[in-house]
């Protein structure tokens, strides 16, 4: 290079600083940059930034997943080097193999509890009932209960009385 050109990209650097350099792409398409440490024009040491460029996304709609958990951990610098793409096929296997223990494990134990309530060696687990609260089944239908409820426009009062209060006590 000639030292003009050599001048030239000196004092680039020193005035905008690095170009980004592109590390590598995900399977959606995401594109990963770096832009390596390096100092200002005021003499300032600009430490390395690493970031992504999405694929068709703005960036306040980022969702979980988005990104492969390897890309975001060298984003975030937990570590040095850039995944590959057999790591990250290799990992989405084995989280893909462990969803699918989990969920063989998980109905084992469903038939192992079954089996054991039948032979009376446990209790059936309880379920419990919510009232006077929209998730209920019988919510804004007027229905008695047990227990006074309450929505917004309207209040069914319980069955239920304090002690003392019988009108044969009252006589």
């Amino acid at each position: 290079m000639s030292r003009a050109w050599q001048a030239f990209r000196a004092l680039r650097l020193r005035l905008v600083g690095p170009a980004k350099e592109l590390v590598g792409t995900d399977q959606f398409g995401n594109k990963y940059y770096r832009v390596p440490k390096h100092e200002s024009r005021a003499g300032q040491i600009i430490p390395e930034r690493r970031f992504v460029e999405a694929v068709n996304r703005e960036a306040y709609q980022y969702q979980i997943g988005d990104f492969p958990a390897e890309w975001e951990a060298w984003i975030r610098k937990k570590r040095e080097d850039p995944p590959t793409i057999e790591e990250i096929l290799r990992n989405e296997n084995y989280r893909e193999e462990m969803k699918k223990k989990v969920k063989d494990v998980s109905e084992k134990d469903k038939l192992l509890q079954a089996k054991e309530f039948e032979e009376g060696l446990v209790a059936e687990p309880s379920h419990t009932q919510v009232k006077g609260h929209a998730s209920a089944p019988y919510y804004g239908k007027k229905e008695p209960s047990q227990d006074p409820t309450s929505t917004a426009n309207t209040f069914q009062p319980g069955v239920w009385m304090p002690p003392g209060s019988d009108s044969s006590q009252n006589k």
